[in-house]
């Protein structure tokens, strides 16, 4: 590996992200972030990102530092990672750490196969860690692989939900007026006490607005109101678009930023994050099955009832004999979540045909996937008991799995001849694949469900 500043690293590849960009703003890119004046095909403008980390998670209540906290299993400060690099036109990642977490943040990084990151030892406090990460992309840091860049963005660790579209605004609005930063409306009125405790004035809400991340500055501007700022700024200021306007009078452009911005602070904010993620990528289902002539009716019909019950979810169906070929091109679409179709077997073949393919590709590294296997069985031909019984091998196959990050449930729906009763399985049964899919839950691995 690549080694930058302080042991960081620079893994070649990056795992799967939770979204890519959209063409729109693919499109957008040359024309935003080309060099002012400067001709069609010429050099991008050089943007770097500096992540201060080295909080110690005070408000949080954990021994744990909130950046290292795990959601879904995986440390806060990778949810971050992910989004950023997700801006491929950002050169370098700085993540700014105390010496004591630098070991276990280099590890996040090989494990989850982050790039373009580069490791800086953090300050006493959050302006000293900014200051030293700046501090590391300037050009007079001897045995330094990092450059100066001409734009530099700077984002909390434990913001993990922005888009690159809010970055692109940031960082063009900095490019053109010096600095710039996301904003939000006020949710409650800000009062000021006085000596006593009572209230002495209060700020009219429609007026102001909470500050943000992602902030953006030009390079020098930042660089130097960071050189010149007092040991008092260092020691208790937050506010970095304050420092460019006391020390080098740049007014910052504030832009208008979504409601996933917020920070990640107290406890309760985790459940809060590990919901949004879990909501985000449920958003795709891929139905896997065998194309046989007898089995396409069944198999399509349970498609339709879900893209029918689940208008929410993008629901598609994928042919088992090609999913091998195509599962990367799956994982370049971001899905996660599987139904693999079997119909009147006995066993999960097809399933295992499935979760082979899926090790195999090893995209389980920054979520864990669902696999749904489906059974179609007819239980006037045995009984219910009988039928799970040969399915219960389904169990020990799931506690395997999951080692592997892959969380694989049962689920049983009646193959019956009447229609009306089949489309009342198959409802029941998507609204079943629904919950798995939205709870992820791994209690229930291995679990054989009836519809």
């Amino acid at each position: 590996m690549e080694q930058g500043p302080r042991g960081g690293s620079r893994p070649a590849e990056p795992g799967p992200c939770l979204s890519s960009p959209r063409g729109g703003e693919q499109a957008a890119l040359v024309p935003l972030l080309s060099a002012a004046g400067a001709e069609p095909g010429s050099r991008m403008l050089a943007v770097a990102a500096v992540l201060p980390a080295g909080g110690c998670g005070e408000r949080m209540g954990v021994p744990t530092p909130k950046q290292f906290c795990p959601v879904l299993e995986r440390p806060l400060i990778s949810y971050t990672l992910q989004a950023m690099e997700r801006a491929c036109w950002i050169k370098d990642i700085i993540v700014v750490v105390t010496g004591e977490n630098m070991e276990a943040m280099e590890n996040i990084i090989k494990k989850y196969k982050h790039k373009r990151i580069s490791l800086v030892e953090a300050g006493v406090t959050r302006h000293r860690s900014i200051f030293n990460g700046l501090k590391a992309l300037a050009d007079n840091q001897p045995n330094s692989r990092l450059s100066k860049p001409e734009v530099v963005i700077i984002h909390d660790a434990v913001r993990p939900f922005f888009e690159e579209d809010i970055l692109l605004k940031v960082v063009t609005a900095a490019k053109e007026h010096g600095a710039a930063g996301a904003v939000r409306p006020l949710v409650s009125t800000v009062i000021s006490p006085s000596a006593d405790g009572c209230l002495d004035h209060s700020l009219e809400r429609a007026r102001h607005r909470a500050s943000e991340m992602p902030q953006a500055f030009l390079f020098d501007v930042i660089y130097e109101a960071y050189q010149q700022c007092s040991d008092y700024d260092l020691e208790f200021g937050t506010e970095c678009l304050q420092l460019a306007l006391k020390y080098c009078h740049i007014k910052a452009k504030l832009v208008e930023g979504s409601p996933d911005l917020w920070k990640v602070t107290y406890k309760r904010d985790l459940y809060a994050a590990e919901s949004i993620i879990k909501e985000r990528i449920s958003q795709e289902i891929c139905i896997v099955m065998d194309t046989k002539e007898n089995e396409e009716h069944i198999s399509h019909l349970l498609e339709e009832v879900l893209k029918t019950e689940l208008n929410h979810i993008h629901v598609r169906s994928q042919a088992l004999y090609n999913a091998g070929s195509d599962i990367q091109h799956i994982n370049l679409e971001q899905c996660y979540n599987f139904v693999c179709v079997n119909v009147k077997e006995p066993d999960f073949q097809e399933t295992q045909k499935l979760m082979s393919m899926l090790e195999e590709s090893n995209f389980s590294i920054l979520y864990s996937i669902v696999v749904v296997s489906v059974h179609f069985l007819d239980f006037k031909l045995s009984s219910p008991s009988q039928k799970m019984e040969s399915l219960m091998c389904i169990r020990e196959f799931a506690k395997k799995m999951k080692k592997r990050k892959i969380l694989l449930y049962g689920l049983i729906i009646n193959y019956s001849q009447d229609e009306q009763k089949l489309q009342e399985s198959l409802r029941q049964g998507a609204i079943i694949i629904a919950a798995l899919i939205k709870e992820r839950n791994s209690a229930l691995i291995g679990q054989l469900l009836v519809a």
